[in-house]
């Protein structure tokens, strides 16, 4: 296995980016408020900001994992400028 990923076909993209700007109504934003974030999913997210914290202690190497990831990113989804 090379460690690399295909990038998410077009169907995938438009899915996920019809998701990521669908608009909630002010109901459906108020009972998503209103569900309290379980012990496990705290703990969950405790651990990886810990775990980020080990890997990436400083703010230069944090920076500088953020630049990477970014850049994968936009290599992997095409641009709003890009789709019709």
């Amino acid at each position: 296995m090379s460690g690399t990923l295909d990038p998410p076909g077009d169907a995938t993209v438009a899915w996920l980016r019809a998701l990521a700007e669908r608009e909630l109504s002010a109901e459906e934003f108020a009972a998503a408020l209103a569900v309290p974030i379980s012990s496990e999913e705290r703990a969950a997210v405790l651990e990886l900001v810990e775990w980020f914290g080990r890997r990436y202690p400083t703010p230069a190497e944090r920076l500088a994992y953020v630049r990477r990831a970014y850049r994968r990113w936009t290599r992997a989804v095409p641009s709003r400028a890009a789709s019709p």
